[in-house]
């Protein structure tokens, strides 16, 4: 039996009622091109595989691979990457048609994991996670919610992101510490707001929740001054935290005035 390792973040799913909601939220089809990170033990690997009858999984603990391989073999073709997916490059899998991504993902990886992606977001049809709860709330949260910040902003310019469905720690093995929830995010074929410079939104966007407790004249003074902010229609004395996705991409443009 495999034990979970910390230093792989592992929390292993086996709730079957939470793995079927998931598998109807995914809805997979045979001749889809999914892609799997981190299948673990297979709770998931599995009953995709029964579906599509194909998967490519990427996987990081070299010991899960045979015995995935083993039980996979009368279920469908499955194909596994050794590989850590921060560093991997989803190009290199592109076949032409879109990746549907689909992962339990470690709690330690899961915000720079989805930056990693966003830059093979058109690659990508969509994407099915299960994150920390926390982590889920930021990514749908809202100007003027507590939880909004970089990630809310950078995920919502390109993806629609959708909050699906909580799950409890009882249905891991063994249990996190934390609530976790299931997300979707669907890229989009434009991005919500037009820019001139995707790197310069992305560092703008950065530096005004650097220090969030900072007014956006304050956080941004090395780049926009006071009057340049006023003049796109946006009140300097607010916080980062009460701008709108809109509002990010004027004081964008504004950079280059």
């Amino acid at each position: 039996m495999h034990r979970a390792r910390k230093r792989f973040g592992q929390h292993f799913l086996h709730d079957r009622s939470v793995i079927e909601r998931i598998l109807r939220a995914i809805d997979p089809r045979p001749g889809e091109f999914l892609l799997e990170i981190g299948p673990g033990q297979g709770a998931l690997t599995y009953p995709l595989l029964q579906r599509c009858k194909s998967l490519t999984a990427i996987e990081l603990d070299r010991d899960l691979i045979p015995v995935l391989e083993k039980n996979a073999g009368a279920l469908g073709r499955l194909e596994i990457i050794n590989a850590d997916i921060l560093k991997f490059e989803l190009a290199g899998i592109a076949t032409g048609r879109k990746i549907r991504l689909v992962g339990n993902l470690p709690y330690n990886i899961s915000t720079p994991l989805m930056f990693h992606l966003l830059e093979s977001a058109h690659l990508i049809q969509d994407m099915h996670f299960m994150v920390q709860k926390e982590v889920a709330q930021r990514i749908v949260a809202g100007s003027g919610d507590p939880s909004y910040g970089r990630l809310s902003v950078m995920l919502q310019f390109h993806c629609q992101c959708q909050y699906l469905f909580e799950v409890a720690p009882a249905c891991f093995k063994p249990p996190p510490r934390v609530d976790s929830a299931v997300i979707r995010l669907i890229p989009l074929q434009q991005p919500t707001q037009e820019i001139d410079d995707y790197a310069q939104f992305s560092q703008l966007v950065q530096k005004a929740f650097g220090q969030r407790r900072k007014t956006i004249s304050n956080s941004l003074k090395s780049i926009l001054d006071r009057e340049t902010i006023s003049a796109c229609g946006i009140n300097p004395g607010l916080r980062a935290e009460n701008l709108e996705i809109a509002d990010f991409a004027k004081l964008s443009r504004a950079l280059n005035l």
